[in-house]
């Protein structure tokens, strides 16, 4: 892993001291969050177009744990490190940190985005964390393609069932 992309995977304590130097700086923070566990061109999208809403895009990912309660035995297809691995190649992403809970709202109140860009399978109105981020004085944008890519197809369709 280069420096670079090494550099952008922080723990919660890094991001808020970087999110506070980026502040300072003037930048306005965007985070985007997901699973992530098996990168597709719609991922590639939605933080392309996070991206574009200006200032620093943090991307927080799911753990394990949380990945496997949410989509259940058998995933993530790879762990948490090398997903962060992956995402930290990508030039429109300026942070990646792992979280354990089940939504980001926690996250949310640490460290206070001025946006939270969430994917076109959502409306403004059904993100699950719209009240913290609006609580917090962030919006919500719904950003990237339509929701016609997704991993779970993706592993259900071409991988095939995944042996237990």
């Amino acid at each position: 892993m280069s420096a670079e992309a090494k550099g952008k995977i922080v723990n919660r304590q890094q991001l808020r001291q970087r999110v506070a130097d980026w502040r300072g700086a003037g930048d306005s923070i965007t985070l985007a969050n997901g699973c992530f566990d098996l990168l597709h061109v719609g991922h590639v999208r939605y933080l392309r177009s996070a991206k574009e809403l200006g200032g620093r895009l943090i991307v927080a990912i799911n753990s394990d744990e949380s990945v496997r309660a949410l989509k259940g035995e058998g995933r993530p297809l790879m762990p948490a490190e090398e997903r962060a691995e992956i995402l930290a190649a990508l030039a429109d992403v300026d942070a990646i940190v792992v979280f354990p809970e089940p939504d980001v709202r926690e996250l949310i109140r640490e460290i206070r985005p001025d946006v939270q860009a969430k994917g076109t399978d959502y409306t403004a109105a059904t993100v699950p964390e719209r009240d913290v981020v609006v609580e917090c004085g962030g919006r919500v944008e719904i950003v990237g393609d339509p929701k016609n890519h997704s991993a779970s197809e993706i592993i259900r369709t071409r991988l095939g069932p995944r042996p237990r």
